[in-house]
């Protein structure tokens, strides 16, 4: 008798060529605020040894090889050839002029004892003058802004500050990571069609290009790797994956997974995997932090929204199960409360029903921390996409969609619907590492324990 196993050794039987992890890693963060600042601080406070990487991937996780009866899971750190924490490097830009240090201070996520410890690392890291506009975030304004000409003035004097970076750091390998604010709602259009439509609107000052847009762009001429951890459009366009693939620059987006939308993609797939109906599901959430303050504006709240209302969308798919799923209520608001500042709580209230249709609630309070949740996500794309750049199968396919456990709307390629599953998106990860070292695939089939 056939014996079945619960891997697939025929889908992935050798090892993809990956360039060593050799020298500095230069991360460059559009937006100093709080996420920014506490992915900063927390980097540093652990390669002090004052504080453990909790929520990292990268840094906890562990991988299992083989079979269950193997008693093979090393680190994946270990597993595939990751940047060494002590070999980051770091920069920034930001429309404030304070630098790492007092806008930690001012966010004021982490503990002041925390930061005093790691305060000249922190004072070291001064913010470059950024890419702003006000019509595109209406609820902030800042100073320290660069001059230009055009947008494609504005993006050369990025790639000018890109260059300087990687001379003055010594870095030898770089990446863009966009912890900056939501930017108000825009569709695609013939702008974003083609890095040649782009360009031309670049020298035109097009209005449907955003600051988000302009940095990226400055990063993928210069074939720096692009995470989006905001909802914008960003990278989310043809001309921007074209110009990834064109210069072997992966990215990655939309908008870091934390908070209410984690909740979701925890919950949703169980309620699928058990087959049980869903009414409606009302989520609220109060937040005092630059992130609310800025989604107070209904520009700004659109692009969140739409960011947030899909998943539950594509995790139940209405359309195969119309009895359980069909015209479910699903709303999302978002408060700015100043006093809870960087202490999101986030109210769930979900109707249910099961057996026979007898209706169920539930209801989730989450009291958390959006900084705390979002650095290790920031950490783990930075190396991750750094991975992806070294990866001879991964640095010119563009989209890193293996990257969606990460993000709220995951990017993919055009005509694919996203994957919003988190466990589903944790084995893709998974399994995309065990492809990338030409380890068997993990199936959870099993058989062969019973032969």
């Amino acid at each position: 008798m056939a014996k079945s196993s619960d891997t697939a050794t025929q889908a992935s039987s050798q090892a993809t060529k990956i360039a060593p992890a050799r020298g500095k890693l230069g991360v460059m963060i559009p937006g100093m605020g709080a996420v920014a600042t506490t992915f900063m601080a927390g980097v540093e406070a652990v390669r002090k040894g004052i504080a453990e990487p909790i929520g990292s991937l990268t840094q906890m996780g562990t991988i299992r090889l083989g079979k269950r009866t193997d008693g093979r899971s090393p680190k994946i750190k270990e597993f595939v050839p990751l940047a060494g924490l002590n070999d980051i490097e770091f920069t920034g830009w930001d429309i404030f002029e304070e630098d790492a240090y007092e806008s930690a201070m001012h966010a004021a996520v982490l503990e002041k004892d925390l930061l005093n410890q790691i305060k000249p690392f922190l004072k070291s890291i001064q913010p470059r003058k950024a890419v702003f506009d006000r019509n595109y975030v209406k609820k902030l304004d800042g100073k320290h802004v660069k001059k230009g000409k055009s947008k494609r003035d504005l993006a050369e004097q990025l790639r000018d500050d890109i260059r300087d970076f990687k001379k003055t750091s010594g870095a030898d390998r770089l990446i863009m990571i966009w912890c900056g604010s939501t930017e108000i709602f825009l569709e695609r259009g013939e702008v974003h069609s083609s890095v040649k439509a782009f360009e031309k609107g670049l020298d035109k000052n097009d209005e449907n290009i955003a600051p988000s847009m302009i940095y990226a762009y400055a990063a993928l001429s210069e074939g720096v790797p692009f995470a989006n951890g905001a909802p914008n459009l960003t990278v989310d366009i043809p001309a921007m994956m074209e110009l990834s693939r064109k210069n072997n620059a992966p990215i990655a987006g939309k908008d870091f997974k934390t908070g209410q939308t984690l909740m979701k993609t925890i919950l949703a797939p169980g309620f699928k995997a058990r087959m049980l109906g869903l009414n409606g599901w009302f989520s609220t959430n109060i937040l005092g932090n630059r992130d609310g303050e800025v989604l107070d504006d209904p520009g700004s709240f659109k692009t969140k929204e739409e960011s947030k209302l899909s998943v539950l969308e594509q995790i139940l798919q209405p359309s195969l199960y119309p009895q359980l799923y069909k015209d479910f209520y699903h709303k999302v608001r978002i408060n700015y409360y100043p006093p809870r500042g960087d202490n999101k709580e986030g109210w769930d209230n979900i109707d249910i029903f099961g057996w026979l249709g007898y209706p169920m609630q539930i209801k989730v309070d989450f009291l958390c921390r959006d900084s705390i949740l979002a650095a290790p996500i920031a950490l783990d794309l930075v190396l991750f996409l750094d991975l992806a750049q070294r990866s001879e199968h991964l640095r010119g396919i563009g989209i890193q969609e293996w990257l969606s456990f990460y993000l709220k709307s995951p990017m993919t390629a055009p005509g694919l619907y996203p994957e919003h599953d988190l466990f589903i998106q944790l084995i893709k990860l998974k399994n995309t590492l065990r492809h990338l070292r030409g380890e068997p695939l993990i199936t959870h089939l099993g058989l062969e324990y019973y032969d």
